[in-house]
C-alpha cells in the first residue's frame, strides 16, 4: 500500500499542450511529401535553407502571437491557437503566405518538452504542392 502511494506521488504532472508548445522551435528535419529534404547537420540537404526555419509561439497574458521564418527566409507574424490539442492554427498572418488567405493549419503529430512534430494540412505552393512534415526542436 505504501509503495503504491509513493509511486503515485512521484508522477510528474504534464503541462497542457498550450503551455508546452509556446516556445521557439527550429527545424531538425523536414519532409516534402515522402521525401526528406532537410536534416539538421546533414551534408546532402535538398533544402539547406531550412537551417533558418523558426516557429516562435508566445502566450503572454492570453495573447497568443506567432512569428514564422519560412524556408525562403520570409517572416510572417500573426496569432496562433489550438483546436482540441491536436491542431495548431496560425491566423492573421502578415504578409499572407501564398494561397493561404493568412491562415495555416497543422496536425500536431507529437509533442514533448523539446520536440514538436507537425504536418501541414494543406499543400504548400512554395514547395511544389507537397504536404510537408516538420520535426522541430527547442532549443
Amino acid at each position: 500500500m505504501i509503495l503504491g502511494l509513493v509511486v503515485a506521488g512521484c508522477k510528474k504532472k504534464v503541462a497542457p499542450v498550450s503551455e508546452r508548445i509556446a516556445k521557439a522551435w527550429t527545424a531538425e528535419s523536414v519532409k516534402h511529401g515522402a521525401t526528406v529534404v532537410y536534416t539538421r547537420g546533414g551534408s546532402g540537404n535538398i533544402e539547406a535553407a531550412y537551417s533558418g526555419f523558426r516557429l516562435t509561439l508566445t502566450n503572454s497574458g492570453g495573447t497568443k502571437t506567432v512569428s514564422l521564418i519560412d524556408v525562403d527566409a520570409k517572416t510572417f507574424t500573426g496569432n496562433w491557437d489550438l483546436e482540441s490539442d491536436t491542431k495548431l492554427v496560425l491566423t492573421n498572418l502578415t504578409p499572407a503566405p501564398t494561397g493561404s488567405g493568412g491562415k495555416l493549419e497543422f496536425t500536431i503529430n507529437s509533442i514533448d518538452d523539446a520536440k514538436l512534430v507537425l504536418t501541414r494540412l494543406t499543400a504548400s505552393p512554395k514547395t511544389g504542392g507537397t504536404i510537408n512534415e516538420y520535426t522541430l526542436t527547442n532549443p
